[in-house]
Order: structure tokens, then sequence, then C-alpha cells
């Protein structure tokens, strides 16, 4: 998912006027009316505002029980801008705020991480400093209870919506512990829980290991301090960067421009084109907190989005090596629109493009050194090209072939891990001695590109 915030702003400015005036000379033709009025306007839009509004008045009359008719409204809205493609939609003013928090990395709750696995909600990692933290709820606990409730009898997007809650209020969760004989209660009080989007930590031999989950409002900033720590940690002098973006699902493309300008020095990082012309074009500037080290860059099948417009620069720019699957694929600009009344659209108004001018859109970022992993049997991998209604790839340069193919043997539960990414503090110093097969090949490839310099 991206969320335009620099360039495309002035593009969704430029769309918003259309759909203003058109609102206007809504209102205006419902006021004069007449037949002679519908005939003028024949296929124009007001005929199809026309269409709708019989439709509602019909509904409201005849229908067998009453209808709300904000439902109704909200309803069709969401119905036409969902029909253009995956990633646009209308979001009414309670699922606007969450989209908000989500891409602010701020919320009210207690501060864990979770997954949904065999069934059962299982705690990734607390949020350092939360209140699911400081209370002593670990990684792998199990879930049993939310105020009383059993979770597995609902959604995980509804029941994390019953985790979160305004700062103050309180919750009751129950867990299950490995090792522990009885059930454990947690009573906690929600707060504001800011949700790091990077992690970090030095591995053997001066290398450092950076993790990007998401492009949140503060990213680029954390990548900052990420640089400054480790570096610090190596005594000033870094020899390599293993650049993790596994799962990263995207977010703000302002945030992965200036992430990505932090490893380089010069030239292109990519351009945006509204129905085929180029209406942006963003380049980077000297100097980077990570501008000099030799990197490589995990992905996977997961990683989409704002994070494959990183992986596609530095890899066309020869700045870093990529390494993993073929990404998501999903090349396409967002503008977030709000609302009156609270609610908010997500629309997409341009595709993106890395320096070649390759097309991420429905394609994706291909790797130089290719990991095929082993898979779950009757696994189905998802990506952007196989969404219903998903935006053609319109043109695009030619795709590498990968430099090399590493087949990873094994057992597919035993390399889980690569589906998620890993947090920075269970990376070992040395990563051959791991379990993460993926961060095993990048580390090998990382060490062959320091060796050659």
């Amino acid at each position: 998912m991206l969320r335009e915030k620099k360039a495309v702003r002035r593009l969704s400015k430029v769309l918003l006027l259309p759909i203003c005036a058109f609102a206007g000379g809504a209102c205006a033709t419902a006021l004069t009316g007449g037949a002679n009025g519908r005939a003028a306007r024949g296929d124009t839009p007001y005929a199809a505002v026309e269409q709708l509004g019989r439709v509602l008045v019909d509904v409201e009359n005849e229908y067998v029980d009453p209808v709300d008719r904000a439902r109704l409204v909200d309803g069709a809205i969401k119905g036409m801008v969902a029909e253009l493609d995956p990633h646009s939609s209308y979001m009414a003013p309670d699922e606007f705020r969450a989209f908000e928090s989500d891409t602010e990395g701020e919320f009210g709750g207690i501060g864990i991480e979770v997954e949904s696995r065999n069934e059962q909600l299982v705690v990734l990692a607390p949020i350092e400093g939360s209140p699911a933290d400081r209370a002593g709820i670990k990684s792998g606990d199990v879930i049993v209870s939310v105020d009383g409730k059993d979770p597995s009898a609902e959604p995980l997007d509804k029941l994390v919506k019953r985790l979160r809650g305004a700062p103050g209020s309180h919750v009751k969760v129950g867990v299950r512990r490995g090792g522990a004989p009885d059930l454990l209660t947690f009573e906690l009080t929600r707060e504001l829980v800011h949700v790091p989007s990077v992690s970090s930590r030095l591995l053997a031999n001066g290398v450092a290991y950076v993790r990007v989950k998401q492009f949140q409002e503060h990213t680029h900033d954390e990548l900052i301090d990420a640089a400054a720590r480790v570096r610090a940690r190596a005594g000033g002098k870094l020899t390599g960067i293993l650049f993790d973006l596994r799962s990263d699902p995207g977010g703000l493309v302002d945030q992965a421009a200036d992430v990505a300008d932090e490893f380089l020095d010069a030239g292109v990082i990519y351009t945006t084109r509204h129905r085929g012309h180029i209406v942006d074009e963003v380049k980077a500037r000297p100097g980077g907190a990570f501008a000099r080290e030799p990197c490589v860059i995990l992905v996977n099948q997961y990683t989409a989005s704002a994070s494959e417009l990183v992986a596609g620069a530095l890899q066309d720019q020869k700045r870093a090596t990529v390494v993993g699957e073929p990404t998501f694929g999903k090349g396409s600009v967002q503008a977030i629109i709000a609302l009156p009344g609270g609610a908010g659209m997500r629309l997409t108004v341009a595709r993106y493009y890395t320096p070649n001018g390759r097309a991420i859109q429905a394609d994706g970022v291909h790797p130089d050194v290719a990991v095929e992993m082993p898979k779950d049997e009757g696994g189905i991998s998802y990506r952007e090209k196989d969404l219903d209604g998903h935006l053609s790839r319109e043109s695009a340069g030619s795709t590498p072939a990968p430099k090399n193919v590493v087949v990873v043997a094994g057992d597919a539960g035993a390399t889980a891990v690569e589906a998620t990414g890993v947090e920075a503090r269970n990376v070992p110093e040395d990563p051959e001695k791991g379990t993460d097969a993926m961060l095993k090949v990048g580390w090998e490839v990382l060490a062959k590109a320091m060796s050659h310099r």
C-alpha cells in the first residue's frame, strides 16, 4: 500500500477539482429538474446520479424493512470505488481513523504483535516498553480470552480492534504459556503505543542488519537513528549491510524515497506516470547514512508496494544485490483524500517505475539471486497479478534474469520465518548458525561482495 504525501499530492488535488465541481452541479440539476434537463444530460455523469437516486428512493419506500439511508449511500460509494482496482477504497469515518493510525505507527492499545497460527492467536512479540511488555506477556504466548471472550469466535481483524482502544481504558487478556501449568491473566491499561518500523543490530565482521517492517510517518528518522547506533557499535566503521524488506507491505511513498536516498549518492529513485505521462521524477541527493558499504536486500513474495520501490531503485542503480523471491508486484500509487464527515478515500492515481523504466505493477522486482524456498503442501502463492481487477502492467522495461538460483532444501515448516521476516533481536550474530535459510544466502552473497572491495 502506497500513501502519497509529496508529488502525487499535487496530482490528487487536481483530480479533486472535477469531483467537487460535479457534486455542486448535481445539486443544481436536482433543483432545476424537468424532462428537458434529463434529455440534455444524455450520457453525462448526472444521468448516473439520477439513476442512483431513483434506486435509493425505491429501496427506502419498498424494501421489506426500514433502511438506514446513510448505510445505503456508504455501501453505494464503497462499491463504486472498489470497482476500480483492488487498492482503491472508500473508508467510513471509523475505518479512516484506523487507517491513519496504522500509517502514523501509533494507536491506543496494549502493545503486542500477534498472528493467527493453527487457529490460535499467538503473540509474536510485545512492543518494548508497552503495557504488555511491562506486564510480562512474552513471545509465543497463546491468547485464549479477551475480556472473557474466546478469540477463535471472531476474525483476527475484529479481535485486534478489541485489543485496541482509547488510552486509559482497560482490557483483561488470558494467555496460555508453554511450561506454565495454569492459564495466566493480565489486566492491562491501554496506552498510546508507538510501533517501531525499523529494527537493527550489529552482526559479525562489522555487518549491519537493518529491517524495515513498514513505511510509516517516522521510518526515515528511525533509519537514521538505527544507522547511528550500529555504526557506533562497530566503532564507526561498517563493512556491509543486510537490508531486510521481507514481508514489508509498503506504506508512505515519501518515507520510502527518503530511505532509498540514504543508500544512494545520486540518480533517479523512481518516476510516476499518470495516464501514460510522467508527472514526477524523484532523485537522490549526495551523501547518505548507508551510501558506501556493500549492500544486500532480502525480499520475498510479500514484499510489496513502497518496499518494491526501494528494492527496484537500489537494484537499477547497481547499489545493492537483491536476494530472495520475486516480489508481490504492486506498482501503483494511492492518494489519500479526506472527505466530509470524517470519511476518506484511497484512490489509485499513478503507476510508479524504477530508474531504468521498469514497471513494478503486476510484475514485481525480480531478484539478482533467486532463492527457491520449500513450500507447504497445497500452498498457494498470491501476487498482484492474481488479484481480480488488478491494473495492467502498461509499458515496462525488460525484466533481468537472475544471476544465480539457489534452491533451499528442507522442510517448509522449518523455514516459515521467511514468510514473515525476523526481528533484529532474533538474528544470530553469525547468520550461518541460524535457521533462516534466505538470510544465510544473503549473508553469503554479501560476504563475496565484501571480499571484492
